[in-house]
């Protein structure tokens, strides 16, 4: 399937209707810059969908919602591709409302009603939960995930989805890749289709493809009402945060070097690699003698 044919044949079409697309892209820049990332970035999701099957049998999917740059260009970028008739998926947005302090409610409602999507708005205070069992100083990032990720598996069952799609983009994937190569020891990074642990469910990551600055572009340009999440961003010294510097000064030093890292992980050749589970090194024989020399 040609996909940047596929993109630009839908993009030409809209244009020649004089429609800019869903109802969220009314206030959208209509510069040649806006709609070259725009159809970059719509190439990209549609490319995961293919790499990875994620369309194979889907119906429905929950989209989580934080309110941040990543999951509202997300659901932008999904909206976009289903008007467009690329995308014969139902969509359900939705928020975990976890009990931070401060926490803005209405901004996400408010949006996600103006702009005519289907949302759950959801409240579990695992914001105390998390400050109960983390101690003093430690990080609360991966306690926090984990609660949140549990009961959007749980509002995705209730929903009756198919899966649950999430605003991970190409930083995310090789930051969690580095976090478990220096500290975890092993070779891992977040998957860009997932099967839960119960055998019920997808974790799908479509903008796995799609850099954090084009995400931060795309979310400046449509002018999103960002909710800044207090929790885990005002803390210091994270880990993800040294994997994240030590990414971005690579790429200054030499451009280009994310994307070949996330190819990388596309290119995997076990028998180069020293795990013994995953190649079988002992079964590894000569099968003819090396000729004796002259």
């Amino acid at each position: 399937m040609n996909i940047a044919a596929n993109i630009d044949e839908a993009f030409g079409e809209a244009a020649g209707d004089g429609v800019t697309g869903h109802a969220l892209f009314a206030d959208a820049p209509g510069s040649v810059s806006f709609n070259k990332l725009r159809k970059r970035l719509l190439r990209q999701v549609r490319q995961s969908f293919d790499d990875f099957g994620m369309l194979k049998g889907q119906k429905r999917w929950l989209v989580g919602i934080s309110g941040g740059k990543d999951s509202y260009g997300l659901l932008a970028l999904l909206l976009d591709l289903q008007w467009r008739g690329l995308l014969q998926v139902e969509l359900i947005a939705c928020n975990l409302d976890q009990g931070q302090p401060n926490f803005p409610k209405h901004i996400l409602p408010d949006y996600l009603t103006r702009i005519g999507v289907k949302h759950r708005i959801e409240y579990r205070d695992t914001y105390s939960i998390v400050k109960e069992k983390v101690p003093e100083g430690a990080t609360y990032c991966s306690l926090c995930s984990r609660l949140r990720r549990g009961n959007l598996y749980r509002i995705a069952r209730e929903e009756g989805c198919d899966a649950l799609v999430l605003g991970h983009h190409r930083e995310d994937i090789l930051e969690t890749f580095f976090m478990n190569f220096f500290h975890g020891g092993r070779l891992a990074s977040m998957p860009a289709k997932l099967l839960n642990d119960e055998g019920d469910l997808m974790v799908l990551r479509p903008l796995a493809y799609c850099a954090e600055d084009d995400m931060a572009k795309f979310a400046a340009a449509m002018r999103f009402p960002i909710i800044p999440c207090d929790l885990c961003g005002s803390q210091d010294g994270l880990q993800r945060n040294a994997m994240k510097d030590m990414l971005a000064d690579i790429e200054r030093r030499m451009p280009g070097r994310k994307d070949t890292m996330l190819r990388a992980l596309a290119h995997v050749n076990p028998s180069h690699l020293l795990d013994p589970q995953l190649f079988d090194f002992s079964s590894l024989m000569v099968t003819e003698p090396s000729p004796k020399s002259a």
